[in-house]
C-alpha cells in the first residue's frame, strides 16, 4: 500500500490541516492500491496564498528563463517513464505497455511542443506599421486553479502546468482523486527541476471539496478545468462570483463519418479508436456513421474488429485494453448497454457484464451496437467505456446533420478518398477538432471544443495565449524591442 498523505505548497511537502485519508482503488484488482488525503478549504487557502506571494517575482521573469526551467523539467520527466507508467497503470487502468508509452508520452510530447512554441512566441510585439509606437504584450493571467481528470492524466496536467510556467503564471493543482499517484510523481519532478517556491502547489482533494474551495477563491485569476460538462458548469456558476477567467474542456460525443469511398482500414481504424483507453476518451469517435452501400459490410467488420480485442489486467504486457476506472464507471457503462439493448439498438458485439474469464476488476466488454438512430440515449449520452454506436445515412447533407445533431462538440472525424467532400465536411461540422482519413491533428495543433464541449484550447501557440492577458500599450519607446 502507498501512502501519500502530504501536499505540494511552497516548494514543501507539508501534512494537511485536517486529516481525511482517501483509498485509491486498483481497477483491476477492485483492491485499494494507495492511501491520500483529501484537503480541506484551509489547504486551499494555504496553497493559493503561496501561489499569490509567488506571482509578482515569477511574471518578471524573463521567458528565456521559464522556458529554460520547463526545458530542466523535460529532462526529469524523461528519466520517469518507467515509474509514471506503472503508477497511471496501477491507479486509473492503462495497461502497462500503453501507459508508459501513450500516457508519459503525451505528456512528453506536449512540454517539448510548449518549449518549441514559446521559443518562436513574442510576448511584446507590434500592433503593425501604421502604429509604431504602440505594442501588443501578452502578460501572465495571475494565480491559476488547475483541475484534471483521471483518464489522461498528464496530457492534462503538462497542458496546463507547463503552459502556465511558461506564461509566467503561479498555480494550485487538484488531481482526480481517482488518480492521485501520478501528480505526486510530477510535483517531484517539478521540484527537481528547480521551480521556484510557491509558483506550482498541489492539494488533493475532490471536486466538492477542494475543488469548489479553488474555483470559488477570491485570489484566484483563472480556473482551468478538464472533466465533465456537469462539473464545469457548477465549476463555471461558482467562479462566476469572483468574475475568474474559466476554462473548460469538457465532454465530446464524435461522429465518425465514413463514406462508401473511404479505405479498407477505415472501419477498423475507428473501431480500434474507440476502444483505446477502455474508451475513456473526450474525442473518442463513439458514434459511426456509414454511408448505406458499405453500411452492412462495415457492421459486420467493426463487430469482428470488437470480438478480436482483448480485456485484460492492466498490470501485463500486452495490446489489450484494461478496465474502467472505478465501479461507478462500471456501473454507468452497463446501464447504458441495457438502455441501447431497450432501446431497440442492435447489438452485434459485447454487452453487458464482465469478459469470459474475468470476475473481479471493472471490465467492460468491447460493444458494437448497429442500426441506431441520433436519438436513442446510446447516441446522444457520452458513455466513457469502450462502446460504440453505428448508424446509416445515405447523402452528405445527412451526414452532417446527423453529426451535429448533439449538444457536444468536441472532435469528429472524416474517411473519404475525396478530397472535395472532405473539405467540404471539415468546414461544416461543428467542432472544435476535425480529423480526416486516420491522419492525427500536428504537434501543437490546439485542442477545445464548441457547444458543450467547453471553452477555451489547450496545446502549442493557443495554449500559451489562454494563461495570458493581452495589454495594448501605446507610446512604447520605438528603440525597445
Amino acid at each position: 500500500m502507498i501512502e501519500k498523505r502530504q501536499f505540494y505548497i511552497n516548494g514543501e511537502w507539508v501534512d494537511p490541516a485536517i486529516p481525511n485519508d482517501h483509498n485509491v482503488i486498483d481497477p483491476s484488482t477492485e483492491e485499494p492500491c494507495a492511501v491520500i488525503s483529501l484537503g480541506s478549504e484551509a489547504d486551499v487557502d494555504k496553497a493559493v496564498a503561496a501561489a499569490k506571494a509567488a506571482f509578482p517575482a515569477w511574471m518578471k521573469t524573463s521567458p528565456e528563463a521559464r522556458i529554460a526551467l520547463c526545458e530542466k523539467i523535460l529532462e526529469v520527466y524523461k528519466t520517469k517513464q518507467d515509474e509514471m507508467g506503472a503508477a497511471i497503470s496501477m491507479e486509473m487502468g492503462a495497461p502497462i505497455d500503453m501507459s508508459k508509452s501513450q500516457q508519459w508520452g503525451a505528456g512528453f510530447g506536449h512540454t517539448k511542443d510548449f518549449i518549441k512554441a514559446a521559443k518562436e512566441f513574442a510576448f511584446v510585439r507590434p500592433l503593425g506599421d501604421h502604429a509604431p509606437n504602440t505594442r501588443i504584450v501578452y502578460e501572465a493571467f495571475g494565480v491559476c486553479a488547475m483541475i484534471t481528470p483521471w483518464n489522461w492524466p498528464m496530457n492534462q496536467v503538462t497542458l496546463k502546468v507547463i503552459a502556465a510556467l511558461i506564461a509566467g503564471c503561479t498555480m494550485v493543482l487538484k488531481p482526480s482523486e481517482e488518480s492521485p499517484l501520478n501528480a505526486l510523481l510530477f510535483a517531484e519532478i517539478l521540484d527537481e527541476a528547480g521551480v521556484p517556491k510557491g509558483v506550482f502547489n498541489l492539494v488533493n482533494g475532490d471536486g466538492v471539496g477542494v475543488g469548489t474551495a479553488l474555483t470559488g477563491h477570491e485570489d484566484v485569476d483563472m480556473v482551468s478545468f478538464t472533466g465533465s460538462t456537469r462539473a464545469g458548469i457548477a465549476i463555471s456558476q461558482n467562479a462566476a462570483k469572483t468574475l475568474k477567467k474559466v476554462h473548460l474542456e469538457l465532454g465530446g460525443k464524435g461522429a465518425n463519418v465514413i463514406f462508401a469511398d473511404a479505405d479498407d482500414k477505415a472501419v477498423k481504424r475507428g473501431v480500434m479508436h474507440m476502444m483505446n483507453n477502455s474508451g475513456q476518451s473526450c474525442n473518442a469517435p463513439s458514434r459511426m456513421l456509414v454511408q448505406r452501400a458499405r453500411y452492412d459490410a462495415a457492421v459486420e467488420e467493426a463487430a469482428a474488429v470488437a470480438n478480436s480485442i482483448t480485456v485484460g489486467s492492466a498490470h501485463e504486457s500486452g495490446r489489450h485494453i484494461g478496465p474502467v476506472v472505478n465501479e461507478t464507471q462500471f456501473n454507468k457503462i452497463q446501464d447504458l448497454i441495457q438502455k441501447g439493448i431497450d432501446e431497440g439498438a442492435r447489438l452485434v458485439a459485447g454487452g453487458t457484464g464482465r469478459p469470459d474469464g474475468l470476475n473481479r476488476g471493472f471490465f467492460v466488454r468491447p460493444t458494437v451496437f448497429a442500426d441506431a438512430n441520433n436519438q436513442m440515449t446510446i447516441a446522444r449520452e457520452e458513455i466513457f467505456g469502450p462502446v460504440l454506436t453505428i448508424m446509416p445515412f445515405d447523402t452528405e447533407e445527412e451526414a452532417i446533420e446527423i453529426a451535429n445533431d448533439t449538444p457536444y462538440g468536441l472532435t469528429n472525424y472524416v474517411q473519404t478518398q475525396d478530397g472535395d467532400t472532405a473539405n467540404r465536411m471539415a468546414l461544416s461540422l461543428r467542432s472544435g477538432m476535425v480529423e480526416m482519413n486516420g491522419q492525427p491533428r500536428g504537434a501543437g495543433a490546439p485542442f477545445g471544443g464548441m457547444k458543450m464541449s467547453g471553452r477555451g484550447r489547450e496545446g502549442g501557440v493557443w495554449g500559451l495565449e489562454d494563461f495570458m492577458e493581452i495589454k495594448a500599450v501605446s507610446g512604447w519607446d520605438a528603440k525597445m524591442a
